[in-house]
């Protein structure tokens, strides 16, 4: 049963063989919990208590809520495979209890820091390479698009004329962003500035010498040198860019449907997490600022 499981994750749900890995590494933790291997394994006699006592002696070893969560949900996975398949008739995984888990906030950085790199007197306008690394870095504060979209980025993706840029996002589902007029210059600038660099005629805004692609790892090394000359985050990273983006609208008082529109979020909920860190700074601002705050 666990072997056509994880046979259907791979061949039929396409999951990467990562991921399928981790199903098979929870499923056999459950299995030795319970002390019976593979082929002895009979669903019918698994319990919703037999859950239930491994989820405290997981607690107990001091594992995370979080790794706990992921681990049921692989039993739970399992059994809706089984179900599906008409090789069970019942699911002890319906009533469990999950330990709750707490979302960390996301970490964003101050307007002032990101502006430092923007706004450098000293950058060389005649150094293709750095003009590209800082126009990268203001489009995702500018624009709070995800580092696979940036990559993806064509220049007739941008339309100048209009201030709007053309994104493709999750499930290729298509949004309009608004360009703000001083970056409409830059990137007019920029794209000459590549032509005369690169030589040929690329489609891609952001590219490397040669007219190459742009690539992940390249991207997110570019904003970690810039931004950690004036952020002490723990991390940095394009992700943190676009966290940046939404509280600073949420900040400035942006509607939270608007921004989730902007964001690409499916749901309102991703969008609301960055309500809690905008409240946080004003928490913080009441604090500091009110006569009578202790």
């Amino acid at each position: 049963m666990i072997n056509g499981f994880l046979q259907y994750l791979q061949y039929e749900k396409n999951y990467s063989s990562h991921t399928v890995l981790s199903y098979k590494n929870d499923l056999n933790q459950f299995l030795v919990f319970l002390g019976i291997d593979e082929e002895n394994f009979n669903s019918y006699k698994i319990t919703p208590a037999d859950i239930q006592q491994w989820i405290l002696e997981l607690m107990q070893q001091g594992i995370s809520a979080r790794s706990i969560s992921r681990k049921i949900s692989s039993l739970k996975s399992c059994w809706r495979y089984l179900l599906k398949r008409g090789l069970v008739t019942t699911n002890p995984t319906l009533k469990i209890i999950l330990p709750k888990t707490k979302k960390p906030l996301p970490v964003f950085f101050k307007h002032r820091e990101v502006s430092q790199v923007i706004e450098n007197p000293f950058l060389p306008s005649n150094d293709f390479e750095r003009v590209r690394d800082v126009l990268i870095l203001e489009v995702f504060y500018m624009t709070g698009v995800r580092l696979s979209e940036l990559i993806a980025i064509q220049e007739k993706d941008v339309d100048i004329a209009a201030g709007e840029l053309r994104v493709i996002g999750k499930r290729n589902k298509q949004r309009i962003i608004p360009l703000d007029k001083s970056l409409c210059e830059k990137i007019s600038a920029y794209i000459n500035k590549k032509n005369d660099f690169v030589g040929i005629s690329t489609s891609h805004l952001f590219v490397r010498a040669g007219g190459k692609k742009m690539y992940p790892k390249l991207v997110y090394n570019i904003v970690h040198r810039l931004m950690s000359q004036v952020s002490t985050l723990p991390q940095i990273s394009p992700h943190v860019l676009r966290h940046s983006f939404a509280t600073g609208l949420l900040d400035g008082g942006a509607d939270i449907n608007a921004v989730k529109e902007l964001l690409g979020h499916s749901s309102l909920a991703a969008t609301q997490v960055y309500t809690h860190t905008g409240f946080g700074e004003l928490y913080n601002i009441y604090k500091r600022a009110h006569p009578r705050a202790k």
